[in-house]
């Protein structure tokens, strides 16, 4: 019968026990632990990138320490030698991170100390002798490592939030809808609302889409505070898989789909545009730089024209003039300016909005710009000359997010944070409809190419369409593809 006393056992239970105490103490050791190899790229850089560069990246180099590269990192600041390879207590690097003295790094007044765990993975790897993984050029930019090694993760099949929209744009024919989803373009039939196709995405989101001259699709977009990109996709392209009638395109690994990437930068773009011939492609963003490309040989071969530095904040709109002389921007720092494209030099700035201005686009004849801003108004001033003011005008009760011209007629479209959507007569600069619906702030708007519809995507993922001519609505449904809404409805047309 076997012993239930609870301190009684046998010999052989007993050396088992002491083995297995053994190897625990073993594994659990700070000997053990601290023999485990750690990786620069891997466990080092992330944590280099997340409190260091803000303040040692190369533009700044506070203490004369640059820290994008390896070599620059192992090389030191103004105070000389910051890492001894297998002495972590005598490593500056280290002891300025662990240190309670008010020369902590980062400095309190700029982020959180690193955290315990984060900070013994750098004492450790400093400790091995703060060596390089095989491979890698010590000349490397670390932000572009970090990022080639990065996967972007597959979008959820059923969204259990919504999705934020910041762009959407009707295809050529005007009979599907193209919106940014998480990590993904979703194209819906604007006859029906129906979801016919889902294109998978390394930017976790897009926030400018235009379709080109030959049907492929622009796409600026990225990951905020991480990278951005600037991709061209062909929607026509074979599917991966059919999930119920749904086509699934791997625009992440698949170059038949991923056409083209014009651009890799450290933060998102912000803002696109095509010029009216199809010749010329625009972005800007988070770097506050403005890119113009020239598209005359197809994406695939397109060349970088023109870097515009001409804003001291991020750039959130961008326009050519219908003759493609000029460009208009928008931007954080509370100005819309004019870049002339031939002179290569800017030519006008309107600072009216005395507020971030989000928005801009100009009128068919190529004399006057028009933005949109935090002041929730619209502006219009002429492009050439001093750049004074022609009209202004209010109506919407809250910030104006985007101002858009139909393709057809002049006409205006603009989207707010008071939740609606407002057509304008251009040459009165008064409201002719206002599109309610929306039960959320409405940040992107789009005419069709035929310019008989509008439509708009809000913050809590709705999308509603509506007829140009009597403002009816024509279609609302919710572009998180799954996810189940019972506020979105619908007086559908045909």
């Amino acid at each position: 019968m076997r012993n239930r006393h609870p301190y009684c056992a046998c010999l052989f239970c007993t050396t088992a026990a002491v083995v297995m105490a053994m190897l625990i103490f073993r594994i659990s050791s700070p000997v053990n632990a601290a023999d485990k190899p750690i990786s620069f790229i891997e466990d080092v850089a992330p944590i280099i990138k997340e409190h260091c560069l803000a303040c040692h990246e190369p533009k700044k180099k506070s203490g004369k320490y640059d820290m994008a590269t390896f070599e620059k990192l192992m090389e030191g600041g103004a105070n000389g030698e910051m890492i001894i390879p297998g002495k972590p207590e005598e490593s500056e690097f280290y002891t300025l991170i662990v240190t309670d003295e008010p020369r902590r790094m980062p400095p309190r007044d700029k982020g959180e100390a690193v955290s315990t765990d984060k900070a013994e993975i750098i004492r450790r790897w400093i400790l091995q002798g703060a060596k390089l993984d095989s491979g890698i050029d010590p000349k490397a930019d670390l932000v572009k490592e970090l990022r080639k090694r990065w996967k972007p993760p597959v979008p959820p099949q059923t969204y259990k939030f919504p999705v934020i929209i910041n762009a959407l744009a009707f295809t050529p024919d005007s009979k599907q809808l193209v919106v940014g989803g998480h990590h993904e373009l979703t194209i819906w039939s604007a006859t029906d609302g129906k979801l016919l196709k889902r294109l998978r995405t390394r930017a976790e989101r897009a926030y400018a889409v235009a379709f080109l001259r030959d049907g492929k699709l622009a796409v600026a977009g990225g990951r905020p505070g991480q990278e951005g990109d600037v991709r061209i996709y062909d929607l026509t392209a074979k599917p991966m898989a059919v999930d119920n009638g749904v086509e699934i395109l791997d625009g992440v690994g698949n170059p038949q789909v991923m056409v083209a990437q014009l651009l890799d930068a450290d933060d998102s773009v912000l803002c696109l545009a095509i010029s009216a011939d199809g010749k010329k492609l625009a972005a800007g963003g988070c770097d506050r730089a403005v890119r113009i490309w020239n598209l005359s040989d197809g994406p695939a071969k397109a060349a970088l024209e023109q870097t515009i530095e001409n804003h001291a904040d991020w750039v959130l709109g961008v326009q050519f003039s219908q003759d493609g002389k000029y460009l208009i921007s928008a931007a954080r720092d509370k100005t819309a300016k004019v870049w002339d494209l031939t002179a290569k030099e800017s030519v006008m700035t309107f600072p009216d909005h005395q507020n971030i201005v989000y928005s801009v686009t100009v009128s068919q004849d190529g004399s006057t710009g028009i933005s949109v801003g935090a002041d929730k108004q619209l502006r219009t001033w002429k492009i050439g000359g001093d750049g004074k003011q022609l009209k202004a005008a209010g109506g919407h009760g809250d910030e104006v997010f985007k101002v858009v011209h139909s393709p057809t007629a002049p006409i205006l479209a603009t989207s707010s944070a008071d939740k609606t959507v407002r057509l304008w007569d251009l040459q009165k600069l008064s409201v002719t409809k206002t599109l309610a619906g929306m039960s959320d702030f409405v940040y992107a708007v789009t005419f069709s190419p035929d310019g008989s519809m509008v439509a708009a995507g809000a913050y809590n993922g709705e999308v509603r369409i509506w007829n140009v001519n009597d403002g009816s609505e024509r279609l609302a449904f919710n572009a998180s593809p799954g996810y189940r809404v019972s506020s979105v409805t619908t007086n559908s047309k045909p």
